[in-house]
């Protein structure tokens, strides 16, 4: 497992390839469909909120609010980032960053982006959202909570050794793509 702490410098993540286990520790934001294209369509984000060299994490976090009101995350598993492809690219050029978080990868105009910005899609475990919350050890704030609702917020969460893997590199691989093209050389095998 290779340790990566926020924020990224581009020497870190072009050194990583695909298939490279990691463990990410520091800051992380989350972002789902509302603000992707909140900020696609050029929409500005709140001062504090520093995506340049860090990484945005498709997940609506389940967050519970306690009697001293700060929060607790309960569940952070990573949501289908397909979803964002329309807007994944512009994100990366606009904001400078170094990683995305999600599950199920992203097409070809995010995988350029990466390559041309020095950015990776890290696959996180689906289905493990319980597990994956017990390495978020605080949420520092949310934003944009009343805008959005709180799955679509972005979230400000300090993590420890959150566990992805290097499916789309800065090099121009994609994990995704290799297994869709075996897949399809294995289909016209049967034919």
């Amino acid at each position: 497992m290779i340790p990566l702490t926020t924020p990224f410098n581009a020497e870190k993540i072009r050194a990583l390839k695909v298939g490279d286990e990691v463990l990410i520790s520091g800051i992380v934001f989350t972002g789902r469909d509302a603000v992707h294209k909140y900020l696609h369509e050029g929409g500005e984000l709140p001062a504090e909120v520093e995506l340049e060299n860090g990484l945005i994490y498709h997940c609506g976090p389940v967050v519970m609010k306690g009697a001293d009101g700060g929060w607790t995350v309960t569940a952070a598993g990573p949501t289908t980032s397909i979803r964002e492809e329309p807007y994944q690219a512009d994100i990366i050029r606009r904001f400078g960053l170094r990683g995305v978080i999600g599950k199920g990868g992203m097409g070809d105009r995010t995988l350029e982006a990466c390559r041309e910005h020095g950015c990776v899609y890290l696959h996180a475990i689906g289905g493990a959202a319980q597990v994956l919350a017990e390495c978020v050890k605080s949420v520092r704030a949310v934003y944009m909570l009343e805008q959005f609702g709180s799955p679509e917020a972005i979230w400000e969460l300090e993590v420890v050794d959150f566990p992805a893997v290097v499916t789309m590199d800065s090099h121009g691989h994609s994990l995704h793509q290799e297994v869709f093209a075996a897949s399809q050389a294995a289909l016209l095998e049967r034919v």
